[in-house]
């Protein structure tokens, strides 16, 4: 077995274990018999349990600011921007489903070494928000009656929440599902005018796209 299979498997069965369990109700004993890997596997791997569960809050925080970060660079107007990061923020619920949930019942107990990293992540994610929502307000494209902070604190609150709802075997697509996120954030934001320009247009949704149903 590689050195990267043990982290690997650490990792996955200690984010069942703290999912299902709390992080305080989990040791490292458990983690080891669960994962079938041994004491020394695991601190060869991981310095402490506080270091694993900060790794497992830094692979979703970071997955957003990369993508985030790239759609700062790869797109040239703050619709588009917005349209990219938002589908990316809810495209990371379902490849990180357990680290969120985690982060969310688990966050305060990181040691305090490791929660200023994630804070700064954090930071450098929100900042990110508020500048695209800046700038489209500048630009021109979105409504300048709406403030920056609430505008994306509000989108940050949406996403946020799909953890909690969100099923593999629904109806909708996490695809689909971050489509429709992005639609309602750019009808909500974006001038009636620029709704009109055949750029951003291409980013909103049919009725064809998606036929009535029912919700699963």
């Amino acid at each position: 077995m590689s050195e990267k299979s043990i982290r690997e498997r650490i990792i996955e069965t200690s984010m069942r274990l703290f999912e299902a369990n709390g992080y305080h109700k989990v040791t490292v004993d458990q983690i080891v018999k669960e994962s079938g890997t041994s004491k020394g596997g695991f601190y060869h791997n991981f310095k402490s349990k506080d270091e694993l569960l900060y790794i497992i809050h830094d692979q979703f925080i970071s997955y957003v600011l990369e993508k985030a970060e790239e759609a700062y660079e790869q797109w040239g107007t703050p619709t588009e921007r917005l349209q990219a990061i938002v589908k990316s923020f809810v495209k990371m619920i379902d490849l990180y489903r357990s680290q969120v949930t985690i982060f969310y019942q688990e966050s305060l107990f990181l040691a305090p070494e490791y929660f200023k990293d994630i804070e700064i992540k954090r930071d450098r994610y929100k900042k990110m928000m508020f500048t695209v929502v800046q700038e489209g307000i500048h630009s021109g494209e979105f409504r300048p009656e709406l403030p920056v902070p609430i505008v994306s604190m509000a989108i940050f609150g949406m996403v946020n929440w799909i953890y909690k709802w969100y099923q593999t075997s629904g109806t909708y697509s996490i695809d689909q599902i971050a489509d429709i996120y992005a639609d309602m954030v750019l009808h909500s934001v974006l001038k009636s005018e620029a709704m009109e320009n055949p750029d951003f247009n291409r980013f909103f949704l049919q009725s064809s796209d998606f036929p009535l149903k029912p919700f699963s």
